[in-house]
């Protein structure tokens, strides 16, 4: 199969092949006693990465490179050491605009952080717990929504068309999330077009993994929610008062005005980047 319709089908094949084979193994995760208790949400994060990872990334060896042909080159994967500033690059930014966006709904929507009496040593301890398990979590999603679809999309119908499309079910992807609305997904969405255009700079998937966790790894570090799943984090407490639809409320800073217009200004700063720099 070639052209479009192989493209769409291989694409298939990876997405829901993949969602298909990881399913039972996360449904056995979550139904496990002790990763379900109070306080192990960590831990169940890191078993559902290792899963999806472990399943699309063998997926990627199998339809990306010994079918369509994809080497380590086309992800941006080589040279490293592109790969390693383009991270740093993308962590800069996405950590960046999700600071910029709860600074502002403190400033205008009435949001406010508190010491809920913690150490700040264990503030910084739990930083780095939560980032080693958000880094495969965002890892294993840049791999199904911007590895083997999105560059085998974008071969047959352009880049724009394959980044928005797969943008789209980036964002239907998480209508399980608690307290989702129609602006978190159409705000996730906006996230993935960003991701898209910085897969699509310098550093490759790199980038595109870099920004993910930068943009995560914030929210949870300044203790809000991630995508609606609310992340333990002592010394600080972050309570997103007044309206939800400009701060997010519960759902964090994804969920609100404030966030899209920051996930904007990352669309902008991406695409003025992969306009300049070399493609991964």
């Amino acid at each position: 199969m070639t052209g479009r319709v192989g493209a769409l089908l291989w694409s298939l094949a990876f997405l829901v092949g993949g969602f298909a084979l990881t399913l039972p193994f996360l449904q056995l995760i979550a139904s496990s006693d002790r990763l379900a208790a109070p306080g192990s949400a960590l831990g169940l994060a890191a078993m559902q990465s290792l899963v999806l990872l472990s399943v699309f990334g063998a997926l990627t060896w199998l339809i990306g490179r010994r079918v369509l042909g994809l080497r380590a080159a086309d992800y941006g994967l080589v040279p490293a050491s592109r790969g390693v500033r383009g991270f740093g690059w993308g962590f800069g930014i996405g950590a960046g605009l999700a600071a910029a966006a709860m600074i502002a709904a403190v400033a205008l929507g009435h949001a406010v952080w508190q010491d809920d009496g913690g150490a700040p040593s264990s503030w910084l301890v739990s930083v780095v717990a939560t980032g080693l398990v958000l880094l495969p979590a965002a890892l294993a999603e840049e791999l199904i929504f911007r590895g083997v679809p999105l560059l085998a999309l974008s071969r047959a119908f352009g880049r724009l068309p394959a980044i928005i499309g797969l943008a789209l079910l980036f964002g239907l992807g998480h209508l399980l999330n608690p307290g989702i609305t129609g602006l978190a997904v159409a705000n996730i969405a906006i996230a993935g077009v960003f991701l898209g255009l910085a897969f699509f700079s310098p550093g490759g998937l790199w980038t595109a993994t870099g920004a993910h966790l930068g943009w995560n790894l914030a929210l949870a570090a300044l203790a809000a929610p991630v995508s609606g799943l609310p992340l333990p984090m002592p010394w600080l407490d972050y309570l997103a008062e007044g309206p939800a639809w400009l701060t997010g409320g519960g759902f964090g800073p994804e969920g609100g005005a404030l966030g899209a217009l920051c996930l904007l200004a990352g669309v902008a700063l991406a695409a003025r980047r992969t306009t300049k720099g070399e493609t991964g």
